[in-house]
């Protein structure tokens, strides 16, 4: 209950859930569980009604999808809830960054990775301080 009060990287806050109560409007939800809104009155100063994403878990921006990111920034009118993107045949499934996760790619060598580098072809000679 504390890291709902307290900590928003875990999730929206308790204030955060109340605000979205009050004022928004749930739109939909994507594949990655996060949740998007939309406000019930003209709140923002250009007189469009503002969007916003509830993240499933941790907070990274990554998460977002491209059709949910271009409602979330005006580029679209209507959710992909109600009209999705067409999908080109050469798109891959979207994934969210996996940087700094057990997912990501480690090249050949790597420590990370548990490997060792090749050795040296002999084309390379280590630096030394003279």
């Amino acid at each position: 209950m504390l890291d709902k009060i307290f900590t928003w990287w875990s999730g929206a806050t308790i204030g955060t859930l109340f605000t979205v109560g009050r004022r928004g409007r749930l739109v939909g939800t994507d594949e990655f569980g996060n949740r998007y809104y939309e406000s019930r009155d003209n709140v923002s100063y250009d007189g469009r009604k503002r969007r916003w994403v509830i993240y499933n878990g941790y907070a990274e921006a990554s998460k977002v999808s491209p059709d949910w990111f271009g409602w979330l920034h005006y580029t679209f009118d209507l959710p992909p809830t109600e009209q999705a993107l067409p999908a080109k045949s050469w798109e891959k499934p979207y994934l969210p960054n996996l940087s700094g996760t057990p997912m990501a790619w480690r090249p050949p060598g790597s420590l990370a990775a548990g490997g060792r580098r090749p050795a040296a072809t002999g084309d390379y000679e280590a630096w030394r301080p003279e």
